[in-house]
């Protein structure tokens, strides 16, 4: 059990996230609220909310854990990210953001015209459920130290805390929670485990003196772990479902733009932080035999009682945050790509829209019943890095040239974006079984390079995309779209199935 201030803490911080999904429901009135709260946040909550839902697990406990090993070099997971961020806000927000869709794969069926790329929501769908069981299981295993309860009870509290405070009020209550874990982050992080850590390692000075010279070297990680960080994470920002749905919420393509970039330099500065905290706590914690255990350790041993359990619960806060924006995310591609093409190969219609009232009805019971899937995958499994790992690498060797492609070349055509998901999709996968080893860095390479080559042959080899779907493209781009497209499959003029 952990100490008894620091479970009132934490208690009182999960309680606070209920209240908040109460409060976020007060706003929600139809589908835009409940999905990207209403098109309406500021540069304040933008801001506050994209760097809380890239700053997760992986980035606070985990960029101590590599500061740790690894010295300030530890720092470029949490970089890639920064990076990734930064290229997304600069150079597309302002554009998604304008195109007034809801998900991934409705932007690819504006762009090409061709319903089948609704297939992308299905890699989609995999890789937002496994990125909120992985935050899910993250977060369990500090409940299993402070109440003392095993693994499967720990995942169901915070689970379920989860899936209630999304489901009531969808992203206006996890805007709000968001909020709030943003400032518990900074808070931890900045003001607390920083200063702490680098007094008790004696400054500048006691780490050299005490760790040596090679803590600071820049590159101690090594070039082919930068590189791959670089790849799937900095790609991974541009074309994730769980990314864009926040730049969706954004009032404004300015505010994605550069609410987006002050996010992500304060995702540089939290790498940074994480790094030097790592560093300096290798100097006093010798022989911590699982990196990701010095971040719990050194609240453990060197903070006192209460600011360990504000640190503890802004570790709890980078987990949640990551699952709950994954966990809406997986529930609008769920209903929005996912269902819709399951009704198709059976030869069904889907239904036509619903009133506002039982669209969020609807909404709410997505998240609900994904909400309790996370947790029952989370309750069973140990260890899903390797499924996270295959649904990652997936969509960025499978989606990502023909994400990122629609925006920057006009020649190329739906025929092209489809060869180039599959081909990438299934080199990808390939080149795991032939490696034998999912955590390889070969398949992702393969993967790209494969993607890449059949977009521009086959889209050269292929009619130019309709004119009408181009037009209706650019004016979207340009910011022409006067409703807010709850159904942008309806821009798709090609012949074929039908069209919702």
């Amino acid at each position: 059990m952990g100490k008894p201030l620091d479970i009132v803490i934490i208690v009182v911080y999960l309680a606070a996230m209920l209240a908040f999904g109460f409060w976020g429901k007060t706003r929600t009135k139809d589908s835009a609220d409940f999905l990207v709260a209403g098109r309406r946040l500021g540069p304040v909550l933008y801001t506050g909310t994209m760097a809380a839902v890239v700053l997760g697990g992986a980035s606070t406990v985990g960029g101590v854990g590599l500061g740790y090993t690894y010295g300030i070099s530890g720092m470029w997971l949490v970089i890639a990210i920064a990076i990734g961020l930064l290229a997304l806000s600069l150079f597309f927000a302002g554009r998604i953001q304008r195109l007034k869709v809801y998900t991934v794969a409705q932007m690819l069926r504006l762009r090409y015209g061709v319903d089948a790329t609704s297939a992308s929501g299905i890699v989609m769908a995999a890789y937002t459920l496994m990125l909120s069981v992985t935050s899910t299981i993250a977060y369990a295993t500090v409940f299993n130290v402070l109440f003392g309860t095993n693994r499967t009870v720990s995942v169901i509290i915070g689970g379920a805390i989860v899936m209630l405070y999304s489901s009531i009020g969808g992203m206006w209550s996890i805007t709000l929670t968001d909020m709030v874990q943003f400032i518990l982050k900074t808070i931890g992080i900045f003001l607390l485990l920083l200063p702490f850590t680098w007094n008790r390692a004696g400054g500048l000075d006691g780490i050299r003196e005490r760790a040596g010279d090679t803590v600071f070297d820049l590159g101690a990680i090594g070039m082919p772990t930068i590189i791959t960080f670089l790849v799937v994470y900095s790609f991974g920002m541009l074309i994730g479902q769980d990314i864009w749905q926040r730049v969706f919420t954004a009032r404004s393509p300015g505010v994605a733009k550069w609410g987006g970039t002050t996010a992500a330099i304060y995702c540089l500065l939290y790498g940074v932080a994480g790094a030097v905290i790592g560093m300096a706590a290798s100097t006093f914690l010798p022989d911590v035999e699982a990196s990701d255990d010095v971040y719990a350790q050194i609240a453990e041993t060197i903070l006192p009682v209460g600011v360990s359990g504000i640190v503890l619960a802004a570790a709890v806060a980078a987990m949640m945050s990551t699952a709950s924006g994954a966990l809406i995310a997986t529930a609008t591609v769920a209903k929005t790509d996912v269902k819709p093409l399951l009704l198709r190969l059976v030869g069904k219609t889907p239904a036509p829209e619903e009133s506002s009232e039982r669209n969020v009805h609807s909404d709410r019971m997505y998240v609900v019943v994904l909400g309790v899937v996370v947790i029952v995958i989370a309750a069973l499994l140990n260890d899903v890095v390797a499924a996270l790992t295959i649904a990652y690498d997936i969509l960025v060797g499978g989606l990502l040239v023909a994400i990122l492609g629609g925006f920057l070349w006009k020649r190329a055509t739906g025929l092209g974006a489809l060869w180039s998901m599959g081909v990438g999709t299934v080199v990808t996968l390939g080149t795991m079984f032939v490696v034998g080893d999912v955590l390889a860095n070969e398949p992702i390479y393969y993967g790209l390079g494969s993607s890449l080559v059949v977009y521009v042959v086959v889209s050269l080899l292929t009619p130019r995309t309709a004119p009408e779907v181009l037009d209706e493209w650019d004016g979207r781009l340009a910011g022409r779209a006067e409703a807010d497209v709850t159904d942008a499959c309806s821009t798709d003029r090609s012949p074929g199935p039908e069209r919702r």
